[in-house]
C-alpha cells in the first residue's frame, strides 16, 4: 500500500471511529483492505471479505425477478427516492457476531 493510501486509510479510520461506524477490535479472525479505484479518480477503501463469504451460509431467499418488480411498480402511484451512499454502515450486525467482520490495517491507534 502506497504511502498516500496509507494517509487516506488513517482518515478514514478515524472518521469512521468517530461516526461510530467501526470500533477497535481484538478479533481472532480479520479481512485485509483493499482501494479500488472509482471513476471519478478517488479510491474507495475495500474489506475483501472472499474469505468469509466462502464460509457463509447462503441466503435461501432469492430476489424477486425484474419483470415481478416491473409488474408490481406499474400499479404503483406513489414513488419515494433514498440517498442510500453511507447507508450499509447503519446494518447493525447480530450481537455476538460482529469479530467477523473485523478488518486489519498497517497499523495499531
Amino acid at each position: 500500500m502506497s504511502a498516500s493510501d496509507l494517509g487516506t486509510l488513517r482518515d478514514y479510520i478515524g472518521d469512521a471511529l468517530e461516526k461510530g461506524w467501526i470500533r477497535e477490535s481484538t478479533s481472532q479472525a480479520a479481512s485485509p483492505v483493499l482501494f479500488i479505484p472509482k471513476k471519478d479518480g478517488t479510491d474507495r477503501l475495500c474489506v475483501d471479505y472472499r474469505k468469509l463469504n466462502d464460509i457463509t451460509i447462503k441466503d435461501r431467499y432469492p430476489l424477486p425477478l425484474a419483470t415481478e418488480l416491473r409488474d408490481r411498480l406499474r400499479k404503483a402511484k406513489i414513488f419515494s427516492k433514498f440517498d442510500l451512499r453511507n447507508g450499509f454502515h447503519l446494518i447493525r450486525m447480530k450481537e455476538g457476531e460482529e469479530w467477523k467482520t473485523a478488518f486489519r490495517t498497517y497499523w495499531v491507534s
